[in-house]
Order: structure tokens, then C-alpha cells, then sequence
């Protein structure tokens, strides 16, 4: 069996952890949506406290973190408005229109378009492991969401809209591992959510938004509860782990978020808990066994004694050669 590094197994458990604290997010979510806040006032709130928070960590570590190259922009621009910023706005519209087992779903597509980027960009091999991994995913997801059964009708829009969220989700990883290869992890987050939080000032109708947070200081509790323990945590995590673990199989790993969702339901909100989804959730953590079974090593041939010690005679061989040789001579 091959060993397998602490800082792997590390990587493996923070970006299994970042999926706990994404999977609590209904905890933060149900409060604030009573309060009156639309799903993208939400996601405005989140990143305008996460932003800063990541910000003053990053003053109070080292300020040199700050620093990065202006040709690097892109790699900001890609984790904080292409992937955090559109994929917010597409998850959240496709919640509205349609249902939230749907949306989950849809987003989940995302460990394929991980895998294929990942092939594309970074030349991963996707074996049969992973293949078999993102399969038990899927269908785990598919099952714990409750979508089967259903019948659930769908416009071709929404379709498109939780495809895209599913996409825009995958291109966080797909970045951040670009990203990672020349900053730190904390300067990859804080200028995520610089640049999340300045995208999302046009679609969070401030006015409603601070008018409805001023109404009760409890909120702001709820609103610093999404914005660290579902946000700034996960996604520093999730952005960790991608330094030694490879994006499509952080992708996979990360399918522990609706389980963790589906638990909160069941035992928080008194949702219901069929065989169908109890079936689902084996098939997520049976994913994530199967990811992180150890490899076994290639069997090393036994060698061959009988050859090396015929070997070893065959310079024997040669002074008898030359005696004979010799001999002919004397005659």
C-alpha cells in the first residue's frame, strides 16, 4: 500500500470540513429569509462581512500578503465575480424559480465540468476510482436532494440557469488551483471576496438591504453567522485543501455538503428522512471512502538468481579460453 503524506490527509480533512460548514447554511439562511431578505440580499450580506474579515486576518498575519501582480488580476477576477459573484446569482435564481432539491441537483453537475477542465488545463488522469466516485456522488446527491420522484417539471431556462451555477461553481477550483501555484492561500481568499463583494454591490439593492438589517440587531448576528461559519470558513478550507489535493477530487469530496444539509433538515427543521435519502447519503460517504483508499503499488518483480549466476561464471570462461588459445600457439 502506498503511504499516503500528513499534509494530504490534512488537505482531504479541510476540504471535508468546508463541506460541514457549507452544509449548516440553512441554519443562517431560514432567519434572515424570515426577516425579509431576498436570496441575493443574502448573498450580499455574507460577502460584504466576509470580505473584510478576510482582510483584517490578512493585515494581522502579514501584510505582504496583500501584494500580487497586476497580470495575476485574472485569477481574482476568475475565483471572486466569474465563479463566486455569477454563480450565486445563477444557484439563487434557479432556487426561486423552481425548487431547492432541484437547484442542488443541477449544481452538483459540477465535479463533471471539474473533471473535464481538469483533464484539459492540468493533464489529470481520471481513473476508474474517480470515475466510480463521481457516479456514487451523483446519484447520492440526486437521491438525499428528494428531486425523484417528484415530478418535477421544469422550464429549459432553469435547466440552463442550475447548469450554470454548476459551472461557475466548478470554475472556483479551477482558478483557485491556478491561483495557488503563486499566492498564499489567505491572499487567494481576501481578494476573492474583494472582488465577490464589489461585483454584488448591484444586485443587493442596499437601501432594502440595510433598512430590513437595522430593524433588528439579531440579525446582524445571523447575517456574521453566514458570513464566518458558512463563507470565510469553508471557503478558506476548501481553497487549503487545493494545494495538495487535485481540483476534480476535491469536487467530489465536497458532495458532503447536502448530506450535512439533509441532516440539519431532518433533525432541525423535522423534514423528512425516507430510505431513498438514507440511500443517497451512503452513496456520498461511499464516494469518499472510495476517493481515499489508499493505492496499491505496482508489484515488484522477483529477481532471477539463476541468470546472475550464470553471469558471474562467464568471466570464469574466459581465462580457460586463453589457456586453450595459448596452448594452440605452443604447438
Amino acid at each position: 500500500m502506498k503511504k499516503v503524506g500528513t499534509g494530504k490527509i490534512l488537505s482531504v480533512i479541510s476540504i471535508l470540513a468546508s463541506g460541514v460548514f457549507w452544509g449548516v447554511i440553512s441554519l443562517f439562511i431560514k432567519p434572515l429569509s424570515a426577516a425579509g431578505l431576498s436570496a441575493t440580499q443574502i448573498c450580499f450580506v455574507r460577502l460584504m462581512i466576509a470580505a473584510p474579515v478576510f482582510a483584517i486576518i490578512t493585515l494581522c498575519v502579514s501584510p505582504a500578503l496583500f501584494r500580487f501582480r497586476l497580470r495575476d488580476i485574472w485569477m481574482f477576477i476568475g475565483t471572486g465575480i466569474i465563479s463566486i459573484v455569477l454563480f450565486n446569482v445563477c444557484y439563487f435564481y434557479t432556487i426561486i424559480q423552481s425548487e431547492a432539491s432541484v437547484a442542488v441537483v443541477l449544481l452538483y453537475t459540477s465535479p463533471i465540468f471539474v473533471m473535464i477542465f481538469s483533464v484539459l488545463l492540468f493533464r489529470e488522469k481520471i481513473g476508474l476510482r474517480k470515475l466510480g466516485a463521481l457516479i456514487l456522488a451523483f446519484v447520492g446527491c440526486l437521491l438525499v436532494s428528494g428531486v425523484i420522484g417528484t415530478g418535477a417539471h421544469l422550464r429549459p431556462f432553469i435547466v440552463l440557469t442550475g447548469l450554470l451555477s454548476g459551472l461557475f461553481y466548478a470554475l472556483y477550483s479551477i482558478f483557485g488551483s491556478m491561483a495557488l501555484k503563486k499566492y498564499d492561500t489567505l491572499t487567494v481568499t481576501t481578494y476573492t471576496f474583494l472582488f465577490a463583494a464589489v461585483a454584488a454591490l448591484p444586485f443587493s439593492d442596499l437601501t432594502s438591504t440595510f433598512s430590513i438589517l437595522a430593524a433588528s440587531p439579531r440579525l446582524w448576528l445571523w447575517g456574521a453567522g453566514i458570513a464566518v461559519v458558512s463563507t470565510a470558513l469553508p471557503y478558506f478550507f476548501y481553497t487549503f485543501g487545493l494545494k495538495k489535493v487535485e481540483a476534480s477530487r476535491a469536487s467530489i469530496l465536497v458532495a458532503l455538503e447536502p448530506i450535512v444539509g439533509s441532516i440539519v433538515g431532518i433533525t432541525v427543521y423535522g423534514e423528512g428522512h425516507g430510505a431513498l435519502k438514507l440511500v443517497g447519503i451512503l452513496f456520498v460517504i461511499g464516494a469518499i471512502i472510495v476517493l481515499n483508499l489508499p493505492k496499491r503499488r505496482p508489484s515488484v518483480p522477483v529477481p532471477d538468481h539463476t541468470i546472475r549466476l550464470e553471469s558471474a561464471e562467464e568471466p570464469a570462461k574466459a581465462p580457460a579460453l586463453e589457456q586453450e588459445s595459448l596452448a594452440s600457439c605452443k604447438k
